[in-house]
């Protein structure tokens, strides 16, 4: 029941009140019956009710303060006031049960829908499929080198994770190609080889209810290129722009086209939270398939911004490593030579399936989605919080939300960058939730790719999988000279280790102190 302070504390409540009851009281009075009165004064009033009841137009007027609210010599409304009061004590119940009765029919609880991973699909610097792309992993191979696509002799950096051949064919229309952003382009031919990798031939796709399949695919920088392009053609006139140049450059395009070529109608758009872009895709795609929103949903994150503003904007920023002259050992998460992160381009794309659907359809299951979590440091642009308690906070919720323990998590594929202070706030912040597990192996997928942007945790996410399928788990290439506060007890060595996982976290964090956390198992 809400007080009578708190009608006073809401103009907007009283606002509605006095619409309901006093602007319809002349109406009212013109009734024939007392019953057919009632009954509109009711219904009136309802309109405006809060969905569950518990903030509603409702238990204001059940308030004894509305009688010196409105006070009036009309002794005719304070009379039908009195009679709404009773009447809605009574009614204003009926309504709320009915209405918490729909609301339990009309999904099932969600513990009973249960996510997993069915396909994958990768654009990456070390192969274009998750098998090639693991495989080089396990062997320590750097995809980090000279960059190629421009003229970068200016620049104090100038190394890259840079793909260096890539194809649509067969995958996206030439023309389409052609007008394209690489960020767009990246993310389409990765999410159809997710569905290839998943099985979802066209017989398949033809028996899917495309109403609750849907598209979360991210980007944290959008079509740079494209949008870049368009300010060099308008310094010579607005007429030599590219008509595309708009919406080829904004974030959501990509999950858009690929929604409108696949006639997927489910949940569809995408999130751009920097460098945590991938995790917050899939873990919201995730959610979308167990609140009974979808049963099928591609889900991950693209970037591609290996040009001269991309690669001046991050130098700007002091924030890339300047190592040129052996570019394979520029990326060094938690040594103690590192300077900064290098950059990469890509994709990653992972096919999420509600359990049932999955089998019904005979679909090889490669991993459970358990959980997740994001939460925000709330401290700096770029800066991490020196107490960690943004990424600690992350990581238990994640845990709470998979409904696992600490002791269950095994491995880790962290943020790691290269980076300063980001590789060890996150390693103590590891140390601090899982330092006393034994078993526990922690490495970062960055040391070989570079730094994906909005691509790294879905590309990373790819890398954890595999490592569940595979047993294997990938070194930490570079890590010659371990930083002095870093215990390498914890730290995957230079070579690939044998693990059986229990259960995998992989960490996102990005500009704005975003932080995310996913939870991977096998499925069982």
């Amino acid at each position: 029941m809400t007080s009578a302070s708190s009608c006073y504390a809401s103009p907007l409540r009283d606002y509605l009140v006095v619409a309901c009851m006093s602007g319809r009281g002349d109406r009212l009075a013109q009734s024939d019956t007392r019953t057919s009165r009632r009954s509109k004064l009711l219904k009136n009033c309802y309109a405006f009710s809060s969905p569950n009841g518990s903030a509603g137009l409702v238990s204001f007027c059940n308030n004894n303060a509305l009688s010196s609210l409105f006070e009036s010599n009309n002794t005719y409304f304070n009379r039908k006031q009195r009679r709404f009061n009773r009447a809605s004590s009574t009614s204003g119940q009926v309504t709320l049960e009915m209405e918490k009765e729909a609301t339990v029919n009309k999904k099932p609880p969600l513990k009973s829908r249960r996510v997993v991973v069915t396909g994958m699909g990768v654009e990456t610097p070390l192969g274009h499929d998750p098998h090639t792309f693991y495989d080089n992993l396990l062997q320590g191979i750097s995809g980090i080198s000279q960059i190629e696509n421009f003229d970068c002799s200016a620049f104090p950096t100038r190394i890259a994770g840079e793909i260096k051949s890539f194809s649509t064919e067969g995958l996206v229309a030439p023309k389409l190609s052609k007008r394209m952003d690489k960020f767009m382009l990246y993310l389409l031919t990765a999410g159809k080889k997710a569905l290839a990798d998943g099985g979802v031939t066209e017989d398949v796709m033809a028996e899917f209810d495309k109403s609750r399949c849907g598209v979360l695919i991210g980007s944290a920088m959008g079509g740079m290129k494209i949008f870049y392009d368009a300010l060099e053609a308008l310094k010579i006139s607005y007429k030599k722009m590219n008509p595309f140049c708009v919406p080829f450059a904004t974030t959501n395009m990509g999950s858009a086209m690929l929604a409108i070529d696949l006639g997927w109608m489910g949940p569809n758009y995408s999130i751009s939270t920097a460098c945590a872009t991938g995790s917050f895709c899939i873990l919201n795609a995730a959610n979308h398939i167990i609140r009974g929103e979808a049963d099928v949903m591609l889900c991950g994150g693209s970037d591609s911004v290996i040009i001269p503003i991309g690669l001046g904007g991050f130098v700007a920023c002091r924030a890339l490593s300047q190592q040129n002259d052996d570019p394979t050992k520029a990326s060094r998460p938690w040594d103690s030579n590192r300077d900064g992160f290098v950059m990469g381009e890509g994709a990653g794309v992972l096919l999420l399936e509600e359990l049932v659907h999955a089998k019904k359809r005979g679909a090889t299951i490669y991993a459970e989605f358990l959980g997740g979590s994001f939460t925000s440091d709330a401290y700096h642009i770029t800066e991490p919080r020196p107490d960690g308690a943004g990424v600690i906070l992350c990581i238990e919720k994640a845990l709470a939300h998979a409904g696992i323990s600490k002791e269950d998590i095994n491995y880790i594929n962290a943020h790691a960058t290269s980076t300063p202070a980001g590789d060890l706030k996150e390693y103590q912040a590891l140390a601090h939730c899982f330092g006393q597990n034994p078993e526990l192996r922690i490495n970062s997928t960055k040391s070989m790719i570079g730094h994906l942007l909005g691509a790294s945790g879905a590309v990373e996410a790819v890398a954890t999988i595999q490592a569940i399928k595979t047993g294997w788990v990938h070194p930490n290439i570079n890590l010659e000279n371990p930083d002095k506060a870093v215990d390498t007890k914890l730290l995957v060595g230079l070579k690939k280790e044998r693990l059986d996982i229990k259960a995998a976290l992989s960490n996102s964090f990005g500009f704005g102190g975003h932080n995310s956390s996913i939870i991977f198992a096998p499925y069982k």
